[in-house]
């Protein structure tokens, strides 16, 4: 249950990632909103997963989650420039996320 709370907060990484990119500086109310609610249930969430989880394997993924969440979120629907060194870099980010879990430190 635990790491099913780390997966959706990097999911809600991804989210308020995007909103404050939206939010253009927090000038625009509704992306600022929606990144401040993002962000503190992504954070919530963090805080309760790590009840249970090793901070490091736990905040990797959390972060490694948000960080290709975003860049593909940005390529499919911000106009971000899409490369096959973004592309290999983002399943590289992937790989290292399932091969933290793989590796025997997960509970």
């Amino acid at each position: 249950m635990a790491w099913l709370l780390v997966v959706v907060a990097g999911l809600l990484e991804t989210g308020f990632a995007v909103c404050l990119k939206l939010s253009h500086g927090f000038t625009r109310l509704l992306p600022t909103i929606a990144f401040a609610s993002f962000a503190l249930a992504s954070f919530g969430l963090l805080t309760l997963a790590l009840r249970k989880l090793d901070v490091g394997p736990a905040y990797a993924v959390w972060t490694g989650l948000g960080a290709a969440g975003t860049a593909v979120y940005g390529m499919v629907f911000l106009g971000d420039v899409v490369s096959t060194l973004k592309i290999v870099s983002i399943t590289l980010v992937i790989a290292g996320i399932i091969g933290l879990q793989l590796s025997g430190g997960a509970h």
